[in-house]
């Protein structure tokens, strides 16, 4: 278990407690398990196995992702959080993956070896292809990715590798993260698109409509000015001479005194007098 050292946990620990409480609890309700129907080893298989997957969390999170800063890392070996010797061996080569100290102490096993877990599997027989370490539980955490050990070292969830689980989660959720921002991008385009049609086909709606009003406008005016085209043509630029033949002969007829009475109307000109002779 954890030693808690009183110290106050450094920034950035909040990063991994949350993975380090579950394990912790997850650890505790395992040694008050029941130990009926197992064998007299696999009662501390689970001690092994969180022990080791912790420790391999801790190590991750700072070598192999950086998520965590050294005061971060160096509180959880002080802390025991992390077994310092486990990580000790991974950083050496063919020790990367090793379970447990244990299993590498020849004087913890007959004719000075080591356990069964630490042969390749491509050096097993047949049979052994499965045997686990009697003490871990462990499948075989060779090193080498063809022909080493076990993917997964226990067979089961404490053999996973949750830094990685963390750090695939979190690219997950940066994903759709970023679709929905995507989303919401391509939908705040669209409706501003479709602001823009609607302007346009107001303005348009608009532009008929004056060029109709105007339209109007020129037709009563012209009309208006219909009659006087039609009877006298379009005016003279000048305005003194006359702009068509009908209105050039009407008033040639005034002018010759050849205009009817009744659109004369009163004769204003003075009469000839006329001289009587006796």
């Amino acid at each position: 278990m954890p030693i808690r050292t009183g110290k106050r946990p450094p920034p950035g620990y909040d990063q991994i407690e949350p993975v380090i409480e579950a394990l912790e609890n997850e650890l505790r309700d395992k040694v008050k398990e029941s130990n009926d129907g197992k064998r007299n080893h696999e009662s501390i298989w689970p001690v092994h196995q969180i022990n080791w997957q912790r420790s391999r969390y801790v190590y991750d999170m700072f070598y192999t992702y950086g998520r965590i800063s050294r005061k971060v890392y160096e509180y959880c070996l002080k802390s025991k959080i992390a077994d310092a010797a486990l990580i000790a061996k991974w950083k050496k080569p063919g020790y990367e993956r090793l379970c447990s100290t244990y299993v590498i102490n020849p004087a913890n096993f007959k004719f000075g070896t080591t356990s069964i877990c630490r042969v390749p599997m491509r050096d097993r027989g047949e049979t052994q292809k499965t045997a686990q370490d009697p003490t871990t539980g462990c499948l075989g955490c060779a090193s080498g990715k063809e022909g080493g050990g076990a993917r997964n070292i226990f067979g089961n969830k404490y053999g996973q590798n949750l830094a990685a689980v963390q750090e695939a989660r979190a690219i997950r959720a940066e994903a759709i993260e970023a679709k929905r921002r995507g989303e919401e991008t391509r939908v705040r385009e669209q409706q501003q698109q479709q602001q823009r049609l609607e302007e346009r086909r107001r303005d348009e709606r608009e532009r008929v409509r004056q060029e109709s009003a105007a339209a109007a406008g020129e037709s009563e005016t012209d009309d208006e000015c219909s009659s006087d085209e039609e009877d006298y043509g379009p005016a003279p630029a000048a305005g003194v001479w006359a702009g068509s033949q009908k209105l050039e002969a009407e008033s040639q007829a005034m002018a010759g005194g050849e205009v009817a009475d009744g659109d004369r109307g009163e004769d204003l000109r003075p009469t000839k007098k006329i001289r009587v002779t006796e």
